[in-house]
């Protein structure tokens, strides 16, 4: 008894209509009928769903993963380049600095904290007006 079907009346506007029966075969489905109950059976579940990417098509998906790894390929090469940077300054800085190995500790801690406190945003005048300070 729990898995006979009932019958109501259902009103649909004619462009549904017409896409129902377009589509009911297309979706493999051997009637109109089928094909209704399966889209009512989708849209409650993406309404009950937390994690609305169940609903989402498979594509739209892949692309945004290749979309997201090109991103962080690019992200991680870009790094690189600041990197190398980083280090022709460090050398530059190295070569013309006459500074002791507990010096650059001290300097360094004190920058540390400095990026925890600032969360990174440090400007070049303020970094000047501190070590003027020191």
């Amino acid at each position: 008894m729990a898995n006979k079907k009932i019958k109501f009346p259902l009103w649909l506007m004619p462009d549904t209509k017409a896409t129902v029966e377009c589509l009911y075969r297309q979706d493999g489905c051997n009637s109109q009928s089928e094909f209704i109950e399966k889209a009512i059976l989708f849209y409650c579940g993406y309404l009950q769903s937390e994690y609305a990417g169940d609903f989402l098509p498979k594509i739209l998906g892949e692309t945004l993963e290749a979309i997201l790894s090109m991103f962080g390929d690019r992200i991680g090469k870009l790094l690189l380049k600041q990197a190398v940077e980083q280090n022709v300054c460090n050398h530059i800085l190295a070569s013309d600095t006459d500074i002791d190995a507990q010096t650059y500790q001290q300097m360094r801690g004190k920058s540390y904290q400095e990026v925890l406190r600032t969360n990174g945003q440090i400007s070049f005048p303020e970094v000047l007006r501190q070590q003027s300070r020191w």
